[in-house]
């Protein structure tokens, strides 16, 4: 059951970010008299998503679960508010700063995959965080049809009916987090395990070195297809459904992924995750129409969704029960900061070096990603023997 709540509280957080996805670049490059600078509001965020790593495993450390996720919540509120004032008074300033809370509360949602890892027992640990993570198919509907249907609702300023609605989902979540059976804070250890020590071991380099490229790969072309999709005179409804189109097959495999990770292993869920966003790069240099832009985002979900599912299973392996908040934090600082760092960069990579370079630069990061998984899998087999 608490599995489930954690599904749905999954997806309604993801709606809210999915929405913004959709919407963001192109209220940035509206906003912004620097056209580079029109990815600025979602590197702000993700960068807010980075910070929150380290001050929500504080919160889950003393206070337990249920509370760090409703502070969470209420950020998701606030940004969601700031976002609609700095629409309402066309205040790229303004709207960037909307972005802080909003990342916050998205960082702290990330934890949700943790959570159910350990509501779960231990054999199915990564179906029940498969499972919490596929609650993002239905923000795939829900974000960009309210894109859609919400955008031109309010005042006839643009977006700002939209960043209203969001702003009524989190409470949602903070009456379903009511209902569910999270674990309390952890006992704090006597003697904790230095975090330099933690974050040497190979699993975890490992799973982080797979995280990070998973979402800094995918967050690079992610955020500049509304853009480039615009140059090729495809409009605001397009671009949102494929934006649908990538959440989708982001967060549909979490159905099944879990057992696929069980049946063949996690290194290869994560080779196979790597393969399918070399064929995003394919699709998009291919060509410009909407069926190349379909298949590319399509193919860069399944691809995200087979890494970070796995890397959240393999970093589940690099730690003890005590040691899980610090290590689960800094992972999410490790993986965020890059995502931080990918999406401030694509609008100016978009901006200087062209769509077709954007898409080229992800495949020396996938051959990082494989190489440290290969490397991982090594010293196992000789600390084995």
């Amino acid at each position: 059951m608490t599995v489930w709540l954690l599904f749905c509280c999954q997806a309604l957080m993801n709606s809210t970010m999915v929405g913004q996805v959709a919407m963001g670049a192109l209220i940035g490059h509206t906003l912004a008299e620097d056209k580079t600078l029109a990815t600025l509001p979602m590197a702000v965020q993700m960068t807010a998503v980075m910070a929150a790593s380290i001050p929500a495993s504080m919160l889950f450390a003393r206070l337990g679960r249920r509370f760090g996720f409703m502070v969470g919540a209420c950020c998701s509120i606030v940004g969601s508010l700031v976002f609609a004032a700095g629409v309402w008074r066309g205040d790229f300033a303004l709207y960037c700063l909307g972005a802080v809370p909003a990342g916050l509360g998205f960082g702290i949602a990330q934890h949700y995959r943790f959570a159910a890892a350990e509501v779960a027992r231990p054999d199915y640990r990564a179906r029940a965080i498969s499972l919490v993570m596929a609650g993002g198919v239905i923000a795939a509907v829900v974000g960009p049809e309210l894109v859609k249907h919400t955008r031109e609702a309010v005042g006839g300023v643009l977006f700002l009916g939209t960043y209203l609605t969001i702003a009524c989902l989190p409470p949602l979540v903070l009456l379903l987090l009511s209902f569910a059976q999270l674990p309390p804070a952890p006992a704090r250890p006597k003697i904790s395990t230095p975090i330099g020590e933690i974050i040497a071991r190979p699993a975890f380099i490992a799973a982080a070195g797979a995280g990070l490229v998973a979402y800094g790969t995918m967050n690079l072309v992610m955020t500049s297809t509304p853009i480039e999709m615009m140059f090729c005179g495809f409009g605001v409804d397009a671009s949102a459904t494929i934006i649908q189109i990538h959440a989708l097959a982001m967060f549909a495999p979490g159905f099944f992924t879990g057992r696929l990770i069980q049946r063949f292993g996690v290194r290869t869920i994560i080779v196979a995750g790597a393969v399918l966003t070399a064929g995003c790069v394919v699709a998009n240099v291919a060509g410009a129409s909407f069926a190349h832009f379909g298949v590319a985002l399509a193919l860069l979900g399944l691809g995200w969704n087979f890494m970070f599912v796995g890397a959240t299973a393999l970093l589940a392996t690099s730690h003890a029960p005590e040691e899980r908040v610090r290590a689960q934090a800094a992972n999410d600082f490790i993986v965020f900061g890059t995502v931080a760092c990918t999406a401030f960069l694509s609008g100016a990579l978009h901006a200087q070096a062209g769509w077709a370079m954007l898409n080229l630069m992800l495949l020396p990061a996938l051959a990082v990603a494989l190489g440290l998984v290969r490397w991982q899998a090594m010293r196992g087999r000789v600390a084995s023997a």
